[in-house]
């Protein structure tokens, strides 16, 4: 006969194994938000937005686990501190779904109009960004501290290539008025990708705290 520990255990795990499938769902939508938005891909842009509803939903789902898990089981302060984790790390994953989003949005608001420069520094910030996501995901399962901290650390590498983007748009737009309408749009576009690896830091703030009880803000 299992035990009702075994039993919360289990239940445990599964609310683990969804927010890794959260976690798969949001970076997928990150990658394809800037793929779109290199190819000018408008319909794969809709696609993505109306994704963002099963992103939330997800979301949803596991923060009614998490509460069935306290209202119906007596968790341990450790298990507690997973749980609230949990919640915290969820929101960030949605809000992360929607800065995904909100590029596929620019990407239509767009319309024809080309790119005023090539993409080479945003999809950099995409893949930091995503490595931070996986590796938050990662410290997450580990219940890793210190790959935790590494992951949020990273956040200042992606500082930087937003600097450098806003710099070389500012030049852009300076240059040629004309270009100010598209530079402004790549602008929002960097500015979610540096909101993602900030939500990713958030992440790895929580993961510190499930370790050792001790909530600190890291890059402050």
């Amino acid at each position: 006969m299992i035990g009702p520990r075994a039993t919360f255990d289990r239940e445990l795990h599964k609310l683990q194994d969804e927010v890794l499938v959260l976690g798969n769902m949001v970076e997928q939508a990150v990658i394809r938000s800037v793929e779109a938005l290199k190819g000018r891909d408008q319909e794969a842009a809709k696609d993505i937005i109306q994704g963002d509803q099963k992103i939330n939903t997800k979301r949803f789902e596991i923060e009614a686990a998490c509460l069935f898990l306290i209202a119906s089981q007596q968790p341990l302060a450790e298990d507690l501190r997973l749980i609230a984790a949990v919640l915290e790390i969820i929101t960030d994953l949605e809000r992360m779904g929607d800065h995904a989003a909100g590029i596929a949005e620019i990407n239509l608001m767009m319309g024809d109009e080309p790119l005023v420069k090539p993409l080479i520094d945003v999809p950099r910030m995409t893949q930091t960004g995503v490595e931070m996501l996986r590796g938050s995901m990662e410290a997450f399962v580990q219940r890793d501290a210190e790959m935790a901290r590494r992951i949020a650390n990273r956040d200042d590498e992606v500082d930087q290539l937003y600097n450098q983007v806003y710099n070389e748009l500012l030049t852009v737009m300076l240059s040629n008025p004309r270009t100010i309408s598209g530079a402004t749009f790549l602008l929002w576009v960097a500015h979610n990708l540096e909101r993602i690896a900030d939500r990713a830091t958030n992440i790895c703030e929580r993961v510190i705290f499930t370790v050792t009880g001790y909530m600190q803000e890291i890059n402050v």
